[in-house]
């Protein structure tokens, strides 16, 4: 493989030219303030470039080593000296056009750090507001769409914004693991909760797919948490998923913790994970949305009989 081998043009299946060889990938970064809007960074392009004067995202051409995220990150230092620090991928989202494809990293920003062009590709770069009606609606004006986008990214951006809202996962254990039925998993629940959760650090790590209808990137890398309860106690995690431990029932617990993400960050969506109907009732009323463990347990490796 060759280094910066991504240069060159690209005729897609539209019959359309793309500037990168292997397809282009491009950071959205979004910041949500203390009351709930979100601000995306924007660069200008300089006049000389691809679409010159207009507002898009920092990206570029991908190599043929890299992924989605990689290219981007790179792309992003380049052009805004923009590191990872401080940024958590939320999803990758696919433009394909067919043969040749954009990809939009979108990656959630803890504060609105300072951003400027860093080499002559840009002549701006700005954090902009997006007027949020409710975690579900956005303005048809908002100041991102007032500005001259790049076509391509203007053609997404609708998209894009539905998908934008980080999400939190919130797993019902106990019941994921009664619904895999591992062979004899009643006399070792702990041994049986442990597995899950190896597992379920395995799918997130390379992203999950949301359930039909959530709106979500396809490639979607939401915040996870596992709720474990009596005997499961003690499993621990790599880092990856986040184990909250119930210190009585577990329904309740989990209750408590949608309860808690709804009133710190109100514009997160939330899925919780169970089969449960009075649970599954109780997150509901809170805002949470619900799907059941087979949703789950059809994005996890096999496992033979215990």
């Amino acid at each position: 493989m060759a280094a910066r081998d991504g240069d060159g043009w690209a005729l897609c299946g539209r019959g359309h030219t793309h500037w990168g060889v292997h397809g282009a990938s491009g950071l959205l970064a979004v910041h949500y303030d203390p009351g709930g809007t979100p601000h995306i960074l924007m660069q200008k392009r300089a006049l000389w470039s691809h679409h010159g004067g207009t507002w898009g995202l920092p990206g570029g051409a991908l190599d043929s080593h890299e992924d989605a995220v990689t290219g981007a990150m790179r792309e992003a230092l380049e052009e805004a000296a923009l590191r990872g620090e401080g940024l958590r991928v939320l999803g990758v989202y696919t433009d394909d056009h067919g043969g040749w494809s954009f990809q939009t990293v979108i990656a959630e920003a803890d504060a609105l750090f300072p951003a400027a062009p860093a080499n002559g590709e840009s002549t701006d770069m700005r954090w902009l507001p997006v007027d949020q009606i409710s975690g579900e609606m956005w303005r048809a004006a908002d100041e991102v769409a007032e500005e001259a986008l790049h076509p391509g990214f203007a053609e997404t951006w609708p998209d894009i914004k539905s998908a934008l809202p980080p999400s939190v996962v919130v797993i019902d254990a106990a019941n994921v693991v009664g619904a895999r039925a591992e062979h004899g998993w009643w006399r070792d629940r702990a041994g049986a909760t442990r597995r899950l959760l190896e597992d379920v650090e395995d799918a997130v790590q390379h992203g999950l797919r949301p359930p039909e209808g959530f709106p979500a990137p396809d490639m979607w890398f939401p915040r996870v948490l596992m709720i474990v309860e009596g005997a499961a106690k003690g499993v621990r995690s790599d880092g990856r998923v986040t184990v909250i431990e119930a210190p009585g029932s577990g329904d309740d617990a989990i209750v408590e913790t949608v309860r808690e993400i709804r009133e710190t960050r109100p514009w997160e969506r939330v899925l919780v994970v169970t089969a449960d109907r009075e649970l599954r009732r109780r997150v509901r009323e809170l805002g949470a949305e619900v799907t059941g463990p087979g949703w789950l347990l059809g994005q996890l490796r096999p496992r033979g009989r215990v």
